[in-house]
This record gives structure tokens, C-alpha cells and sequence, in this order.
């Protein structure tokens, strides 16, 4: 267990992480300013990793965080690319512009997302939240990695899930609601988290060894434009579906809110404390800066099996096998 709370701030865990921070070349999916993702990126900055590699579905959204980043401290190189987590043709050219940059990722952070979004699809066919929150990821994690293992240094990998994993297991027989005639904003979003969770669990055991580690994360309750398609008197749907499924310790305690600083502490934690490190912790699932622990997760968000099976269902849907 990190010294950290549900209170401590992304700033205080990158005042400690500092050492760990400088030099590295960080990429984070998602960096709109008013997100966590730019947030995340601007409380490292001061601490001069080597590089900051934006990739977002707009270049002028990442340009405006660069140039926040730029102002915190001049020294840090900062990249910008384009990055359609919908289209897996568009992923793929986004992983070789990365790939052909000089510097090499050391830490990726996966936080772009969509959340309770109308039903939709990707260009290629997914239901809208899994083929975002979990296939796009996937596919461009996979083409990174054998870059970003190749030098035999640690690398880290962090899947930004939400205690909103709760809603659903994936569902493998029917990933997009029967084409949406039984689709459930919530439970759709509850499915894609999983399964960031079950991405972190496949990476670490598939290359726990070769220097890896993946982690998991629930940020906290934050506002920022992720509930974009949420009106704030729709968030009753989420506690009506809590009733429904019996997540009764959730309703007594209620939603805590937390501040942005304190929503990406969780995020500067997974990225660079060395805690992380100790044996047993490849693969965890972190909340409020510390790994839960084994017994207290949801069954569908601990299960090697349902991780390996969420993985080959992953190189179904991007036609790409990845083997480690």
C-alpha cells in the first residue's frame, strides 16, 4: 500500500515520482485540455520527462495542451499526433508515426474514452464504447510494443477503467446488444471497462517478463467533458442500475466528487511509483492511488480466463494476431 488517499493530489505523487519522471518519453491517448489525460500530462511536465507524445482525434485540441505543457517547462519536447481510436485503419497510421519518432515511449498512458454515448458504431463495424474504449487501445498498444520492449528497459502500460466496470462482464456473445436492440448506455460503458482491466491482466502475464508492467485504473468521480453525452439529471440511470444489480455499498455511500488534481493522482501512481514494481502487483487494478486488492474486485475483473479470451476476441476484431 502507496501512503496515498482518496485526497492526495496528482501533484504531491509526481513531487515524489520526480526521479521517476525525468528523461521519460510519456504518450497519452486523450490529452484534451479539461480532461484527465492533459491534466495528467501538465502535472508531469515540471518534472522535464524527456518527451510528451499527444495523441488525440484533434491535433488542434493536442497543440493547445502542448503549448500548456510548453509553458510549464520549455524544455520538454513535445509531440502531437492523430489518433482515431474508431478506426482501426487511421490506429495504424498512428502507431507508425510514433514508431518512427527518435524518441521511444517508456510510458503509456491509455485514457481516451467515450462514456454512456448513444448507440453507434466505429467505421468498422464495433459498438462505439467497446471499439474506443477497448479495441482501439488495444490495437495500438500491440503495435507499440515491440518498439517500446526492444531496448530491455522497464516500459509501463496503463488502462484507465472506472468503478463503472461494475455494470457488466463483457459480454462475449453479444458485444454490441444485438445491433443495439438491447442497448444500455450504462451497460455498454460497464463492458468496455471491464475489459481495459482485463487488457492490463493480459499484459502483465503475457509480458510481465520481458519488462513490462500494466496497471489498471478508476480515476474517481471527476466532471470533466467525458459525461459530455450525459445531462446531469440522467445520472439517475446510474443508481437506478445499482438497485437493479444489488451494488448496495455504492448507494449507501454515495458518489464523492474529486478534483481534477486529485483525479489524475491515481493516473501519476500507475505511470511512474515504483511500488508498482514489487512482486504481485503486475496486472493490479488501482482506486484512490493503491492496487485493490484480489478479493474484493468483481469476478469479471480478475478472471485469466475471460482475459485471454477478451485478448483473442481483440485480434478477431482487429485481424492481427499478437503473440508474446
Amino acid at each position: 500500500m502507496s501512503p496515498y488517499t482518496a485526497d492526495t493530489t496528482g501533484d504531491k505523487v509526481a513531487a515524489d515520482c520526480q526521479a521517476q519522471i525525468a528523461g521519460k518519453t510519456v504518450l497519452v491517448t486523450g490529452a484534451t485540455p479539461g480532461g484527465l489525460g492533459a491534466a495528467f500530462a501538465l502535472a508531469i511536465a515540471k518534472y522535464r520527462p524527456a518527451c510528451v507524445i499527444l495523441a488525440t482525434r484533434s491535433l488542434a485540441t493536442a497543440e493547445e495542451t502542448g503549448n500548456q505543457i510548453r509553458a510549464v517547462e520549455a524544455t520538454v519536447k513535445v509531440k502531437c499526433v492523430a489518433l482515431d481510436l474508431g478506426s482501426l485503419s487511421q490506429i495504424r497510421e498512428a502507431a507508425a508515426e510514433v514508431n518512427a519518432l527518435e524518441e521511444t515511449v517508456d510510458v503509456l498512458v491509455n485514457n481516451a474514452g467515450v462514456m454512456a454515448c448513444p448507440y453507434a458504431k466505429t467505421v468498422n463495424g464495433i459498438e462505439r464504447q467497446f471499439g474506443t474504449n477497448y479495441v482501439g487501445h488495444f490495437l495500438f498498444t500491440n503495435l507499440l510494443l515491440s518498439k517500446m520492449l526492444a531496448r530491455d528497459v522497464p516500459v509501463r502500460v496503463v488502462n484507465v477503467s472506472s468503478d463503472g466496470h461494475r455494470f457488466s462482464h463483457v459480454r462475449f456473445e453479444d458485444l454490441d446488444f444485438d445491433d443495439g436492440k438491447v442497448y444500455n448506455r450504462w451497460v455498454a460503458y460497464g463492458q468496455s471497462k471491464t475489459a481495459n482491466i482485463l487488457f492490463s491482466l493480459s499484459l502483465a502475464q503475457k509480458l510481465g517478463s520481458k519488462n513490462l508492467v500494466s496497471v489498471s485504473l478508476h480515476p474517481g468521480v471527476i466532471w470533466t467533458n467525458l459525461g459530455r453525452d450525459v445531462k446531469q439529471d440522467e445520472f439517475v440511470e446510474i443508481s437506478e442500475l445499482d438497485l437493479v444489480q444489488g451494488h448496495r455499498t455504492i448507494l449507501e455511500q454515495g458518489l464523492k466528487i474529486k478534483s481534477m488534481d486529485s483525479g489524475i493522482a491515481t493516473h501519476v501512481v500507475a505511470a511512474f511509483h515504483p511500488s508498482l514494481d514489487a512482486p504481485g502487483l503486475n496486472g493490479s487494478y488501482l482506486q484512490d492511488c493503491n492496487p485493490v486488492k484480489h478479493e474484493e474486485m468483481l469476478p469479471w475483473g480478475r478472471d485469466p480466463v475471460d482475459a485471454e479470451r477478451l485478448w483473442k476476441t481483440g485480434e478477431q476484431l482487429v485481424s492481427e494476431a499478437f503473440t508474446y
